[in-house]
C-alpha cells in the first residue's frame, strides 16, 4: 500500500522541540502507514469523555495525553473497564487529578478516551535506534509482562516480508500464536506486515528514534495497536562514517601486503617496544623493506636509520608507531604527507583512558591524508602468507587457513598461544584495539577475497559499526564462516530507555539475533572461539542433518546425546534395514538405534565395521564417534583404524563430518591428536567439544544455504 509520507511530516514538523508524541499524534503517524488502531477521540474535559465514548460505545478506556508522562500506567493515568457515562466523567477526573499528582509540571492535553478490545493474543511491535546496529525492528510477547519474560526477537531495518514472518515464528511462544487447546489463533501475515511497516517506517522517517505498539492484540483476522508511544530525536537520524568496499580494499591489501615497512619509534636497545618490532619483521622474514625510523640513531639491526619517514626513499606502505602517544600526531602528519596506507597505532594513552581529543585528533589528520589507523593500544598484526610480523609480541610462522583479530592484547596473546600449541595455522592476528578507524568490517572485507584464509574468528566487545558488520558478514559467511565472540553477553550493559522496545533492545538478544541472521556462528567462550576455529575447517559441509553417534560405552552415548540436543543437532531416526545392517556387527547385548551402542569389550572389527557402514550408507551425513578405552582395542589402535577407514572412503569421493570423544587413560590424549591431524575433530575425556564442533560447522552450513 502507499504510505501517507506527507501526514506524518506534518505531525513531526509540528512536534519539533519535543522528544516525544502525544497518543493522539502517535496514532496519526501509524495510521499513515497503514496501521489500524482502537477507534478513539480526545477529551478536554468530563463532558467531552461523556461524548466520546457514548459516540464509540462501551466499554472504553480513558489514557492521560501529556508529551511530559511517557509511562501513563504508572501516573495513574489509565482507566480501563469504564461503562457508561457517569464512569466515563469520573476517570477523567481522576486521570487528570492522577497526573498532576505524578508530576506537576506536566503539559496536560487532554484524555484520550479508546475503544476496548476484550479479545486477540497481546504482543508487542517496536522499533529503536540501536547505537550499534542502528534502525533495528522488534517483535514479541506484549503487555505487562513483556520486561519480564523478555520474548522478543530483533532485525535490522528495513525488513523483507520474509524475515518478519521468521520473527513472528522466532519468538519461544509462537506455539500460543497459533492458537492452543481450542484458542484463536493469531494471523501471522496480519502480524508480519505490521512489523514490516513500522519497519518502513523508522526507515523513511530516521529522526523517530522509538516506535512502541504495546499491546498489539492479534486475532485471526488482523491486528490492532492499542496503545502508541512513539519517541523522537534529530541524532536518531546520523549515520556513522563508512568505506565502499574497493576504498576499504586499496588500504587493506597494501596494509596487509606491503612493500616497505616504516617503524617510528625504532630502537637498537633491547626492552624497547620498538626494538621488538624491529626484530620480529627482520627475524621473522618479511622480504619487503624495513625502514627505521629514529633521529638519534645511524641504524638499526644492520638497517640506515632515518630521522623522519619524510626522509625515507620511495614509497611506504605502512607505518608501525611505537612513540608515546603525544608524539603520534606530528608523525601522523609526516606518515599522511608521505603517502603511507596505513598507521598502526601501538601506544596507549588514547581514548581507552579517557583521552579522547587526542584519539579524535589522530583520525581527523588521518581522514585529511587518506590513512586508515589499525589501534591505537594494539598488539600489532601478523600476516603469515607474508611472513610479517608487525607486533612487539612474539613472531608466528605457522601459515594455514583462519584469521584472527581480538580487541585486547590479552585475549591476542591467548589467541596465539592457543595457535602454537595447537599447531593451528594462521593467515593473520590482527589486534584491533582502540578501533579509532579499522573495525572488523573492513578485516571482513579483506579476508572475504584473501585466497589464504578459509574461516575469520574474531573476539570483540562491541562493534563500531553494527549494521556495516551485519551486512558485510551476511556476505562474506556464504563463502567463509564467520566466528564471533562477543564479550558482555550479560544484561548488566542494558541502557535506560523511555519505552518498553529500547529498555529490551539494551539485552544481548539483539546481538544474538542480528549475528544469527548474518550467518555468524557466535562462540559462547574464548577456548570455544578457538577450538572452533582450529576444527571447523577440517570437517568436511553436511550434506543433510541425519546424526548418528556410535559409541562403545553407553554412559558417552547419552552424553553425547545430550550434546547434540544443546547443539541443535538432528539425530537420525534409524530405519528398520539399517538398524539390521547394525545389528550384524555388534554383539546380541549391544543396541543399535541411535546411539548405535557396540559396547566396550568389542575388537576393532567391530569399531571398523560399523563407522564404515556409517560412512556407506547415503541417509547418514555425520558421524559422532564415543571410543572407551579398552585393552581389546587400544586407543592408538582404535585412532588408526578409524584414520584408515575414513581415507579409504575419501579416496572414493565420500566426506562426511566425523568427530570423536575419547574416554581412558592417559594414551586417549595421543590418540585424539593423532585423529585431529588426519582432519578428525577428536578430544580426550569430553563429549561436549567435539559435539560443539560439529554443531558450529552445521550453524555456518545452514545459515550459508549448503544444506
Amino acid at each position: 500500500m502507499a504510505y501517507d509520507t506527507d501526514a506524518v511530516r506534518r505531525v513531526l514538523d509540528a512536534a519539533k522541540g519535543r522528544d516525544s508524541l502525544t497518543a493522539p499524534e502517535g496514532r496519526a503517524v501509524v495510521e499513515a502507514y497503514g496501521i489500524r488502531t482502537p477507534g478513539e477521540g480526545l477529551a478536554t474535559n468530563p463532558e467531552d469523555a461523556v461524548a466520546v465514548a457514548t459516540a464509540i460505545g462501551f466499554p472504553v478506556v480513558l489514557k492521560i495525553v501529556s508529551p511530559d508522562i511517557l509511562h501513563k500506567t504508572e501516573a495513574g493515568g489509565v482507566i480501563v473497564g469504564v461503562a457508561d457515562g457517569a464512569a466515563a466523567a469520573d476517570a477523567y477526573r481522576t486521570i487528570v487529578r492522577n497526573a498532576r499528582e505524578y508530576d506537576a509540571d506536566a503539559r496536560i492535553v487532554g484524555v484520550q478516551v479508546q475503544e476496548q478490545l476484550t479479545s486477540g493474543h497481546e504482543v508487542i511491535v517496536g522499533a529503536v535506534t540501536d547505537p550499534t546496529f542502528g534502525k533495528i525492528v522488534a517483535f514479541g510477547l506484549g503487555g505487562v509482562l513483556v520486561e519480564v519474560l523478555k520474548d522478543v526477537t530483533f532485525r535490522l531495518a528495513p525488513t523483507s516480508l520474509e524475515t518478519a514472518r521468521s520473527m513472528v515464528d522466532g519468538i519461544k511462544a509462537a506455539e500460543i500464536l497459533r492458537g492452543v487447546r481450542g484458542a484463536e489463533p493469531a494471523d501471522p501475515e496480519a502480524l508480519a506486515d505490521l512489523i514490516t511497516k513500522v519497519s518502513d517506517l523508522v526507515t523513511d522517517f530516521p529522526e523517530i528514534a522509538e516506535v512502541d505498539l504495546n499491546p498489539v492484540l492479534a486475532t485471526s483476522t488482523g491486528a490492532t495497536a492499542v496503545d502508541v508511544r512513539i519517541l523522537v530525536d534529530p541524532a536518531a537520524a546520523k549515520t556513522p562514517v563508512r568505506f565502499g568496499r574497493d576504498e576499504i580494499l586499496a588500504s587493506m591489501n597494501r596494509i596487509m601486503r606491503p612493500a616497505a615497512v616504516a617503524v617510528i619509534g625504532a630502537s637498537g636497545e633491547d626492552g624497547k617496544i620498538g626494538n621488538s618490532v624491529m626484530k620480529n619483521l627482520v627475524n621473522g622474514g618479511y622480504r619487503g623493506r624495513i625502514h627505521p625510523v629514529n633521529p638519534k640513531a645511524a641504524d638499526i639491526l644492520g638497517l640506515p636509520a632515518v630521522k623522519s619517514i619524510t626522509d625515507v626513499p620511495g614509497d611506504v606502505d605502512v607505518a608501525i608507531f611505537a612513540i608515546p602517544a603525544k608524539f603520534v600526531p606530528q608523525a601522523l602528519e609526516e606518515a599522511g604527507a608521505k603517502g603511507v596506507a596505513g598507521a598502526i597505532l601501538i601506544p596507549s594513552g588514547f581514548g581507552e583512558t579517557g583521552n579522547h581529543d587526542l584519539q579524535d585528533e589522530v583520525v581527523e589528520i588521518a581522514r585529511k591524508h587518506g590513512v586508515r589507523i589499525l589501534g591505537p593500544n594494539i598488539y600489532g598484526y601478523y600476516y603469515t602468507p607474508e611472513h610479517l610480523s608487525a607486533t612487539f609480541c612474539t613472531p608466528y610462522d605457522v601459515p594455514g587457513g583462519v584469521a584472527l583479530s581480538s580487541q585486547s592484547g590479552g585475549i591476542g596473546m591467548a589467541i596465539l598461544g592457543f595457535s602454537r600449541s595447537a599447531q593451528m595455522g594462521v593467515s593473520a592476528i590482527v589486534g584491533v584495539g582502540n578501533k579509532a578507524d579499522i573495525d572488523e568490517d573492513d578485516l571482513l572485507t579483506f579476508f572475504e577475497d584473501d585466497p589464504h584464509t578459509h574461516l575469520i574468528a574474531m573476539h570483540l566487545e562491541d562493534l563500531k559499526d553494527g549494521r556495516a558488520f551485519a551486512e558485510t558478514a551476511q556476505r562474506v559467511s556464504k563463502r567463509k564462516p564467520v566466528i564471533v565472540l562477543k564479550a558482555g553477553r550479560t544484561s548488566a550493559g542494558a541502557r535506560a530507555a523511555g519505552s518498553h522496545t529500547g529498555a529490551l533492545a539494551g539485552d544481548d538478544a539483539v546481538y544474538d539475533d542480528i549475528l544469527r541472521e548474518s550467518g555468524v556462528v557466535r562462540a559462547p567462550g574464548l577456548n570455544d572461539m578457538l577450538e572452533y576455529a582450529r576444527g571447523v575447517p577440517l570437517l568436511p559441509t553436511p550434506q543433510g542433518e541425519n546424526v548418528v553417534i556410535i559409541t562403545g560405552a553407553g554412559g558417552s552415548g547419552v552424553l553425547l546425546s545430550d550434546a547434540c540436543v544443546d547443539n541443535g543437532l538432528s539425530l537420525m531416526h534409524i530405519p528398520g534395514d539399517l538398524d539390521e545392517a547394525f545389528r550384524a556387527f555388534i554383539p546380541p547385548f549391544g543396541a543399535a538405534g541411535n546411539p548405535v551402542d557396540i559396547t566396550g569389550g568389542e575388537p576393532p572389527s567391530t569399531y571398523r565395521n560399523t563407522v564404515a557402514l556409517g560412512l556407506s550408507d547415503p541417509r547418514i551425513h555425520s558421524l559422532i564417534l564415543g571410543y572407551w578405552h579398552t585393552i581389546v582395542t587400544p586407543p592408538m589402535t582404535f585412532a588408526e583404524l578409524v584414520v584408515d577407514v575414513v581415507e579409504e572412503f575419501r579416496a572414493r569421493g565420500i566426506h562426511k563430518p566425523v568427530v570423536a570423544s575419547l574416554s581412558g587413560d592417559v594414551e586417549v590424549e595421543e590418540a585424539s591428536e593423532f585423529l585431529y591431524r588426519h582432519g578428525i575433530v577428536a578430544y580426550p575425556y569430553t563429549t561436549e567439544k567435539p559435539v560443539a564442533v560439529l554443531g558450529a560447522k552445521y550453524r555456518w552450513a545452514r545459515a550459508a544455504g549448503l544444506l
